[in-house]
């Protein structure tokens, strides 16, 4: 049985919303096991659905950038919100964005790449940003999208244009010749999605050991109410 610790149960909190009793018995009730005690909870009806539960606690932003028929989105944390308000932190993410466009999404590799600004590399710019805020700093993912008709791109809650909370591209492959009507769509699409947080494009990408667990916790919940 791995020990539950008052990190542990704080982490629990954090990700399910759950009450801090509940959590620490959650985690009692399955033998310190983290994800066992968020099913734990969810079964019991005390946590948040799943679409909070799988949502990154870090802080920091998310910068975008489309340039024709690509586009690239760069997720930078920060270990509090207020990091995120600084020019400096948002500078450097809208350039790792642009970065990730010619580098790749291999954050090795993106770390290693020369910093457009000048400075040396993204990582060497990086060191300097957590030494001068004072804050640690991560470069955490990135990903990039192609598409034959067009890219658009939605930022929720943005510190700055392309920089937010929550990024989205959407890759749209068309021969349509009005461009503008695929982005506005894209567009619309970027948002809902934004909105909806899905886990996959379609049914058949969802993973079935997650939607086993789904389906095992939906079980649970329908024979403890006795429908």
């Amino acid at each position: 049985m791995a020990e539950v610790t008052a990190a542990t149960v704080k982490e629990l909190r954090e990700r399910t919303g759950a009450g801090m009793m509940d959590c620490k018995k959650a985690l009692s009730e399955t033998g310190g096991d983290f994800e066992k005690a968020v099913d734990w909870l969810r079964t019991k009806g005390l946590a948040s659905a799943a679409k909070k539960a799988g949502r990154t606690a870090a802080e920091g932003l998310v910068g975008v950038v489309v340039d024709g028929h690509r586009g690239a989105v760069v997720e930078v944390n920060s270990e509090t919100d207020f990091v995120a308000k600084n020019a400096q932190f948002q500078d450097f993410v809208a350039e790792v964005a642009r970065v990730t466009l010619k580098t790749g999404t291999d954050v090795e590799a993106l770390l290693a790449a020369a910093y457009p600004a000048g400075g040396g590399t993204v990582q060497e710019v990086l060191t300097h940003n957590i030494a001068t805020i004072g804050e640690h700093q991560s470069v955490r993912r990135a990903a990039i999208v192609e598409a034959t008709g067009a890219v658009a791109s939605y930022v929720h809650n943005a510190a700055a244009p392309d920089r937010g909370k929550i990024g989205v591209l959407v890759a749209i492959d068309s021969a349509a010749s009005d461009k503008a009507a695929l982005a506005a769509l894209g567009k619309q699409i970027a948002m809902h999605i934004a909105a909806a947080n899905p886990l996959a494009l379609t049914a058949d990408d969802i993973d079935p050991a997650l939607l086993e667990r789904e389906r095992a916790i939906a079980a649970e919940k329908a024979a403890a109410s006795g429908k």
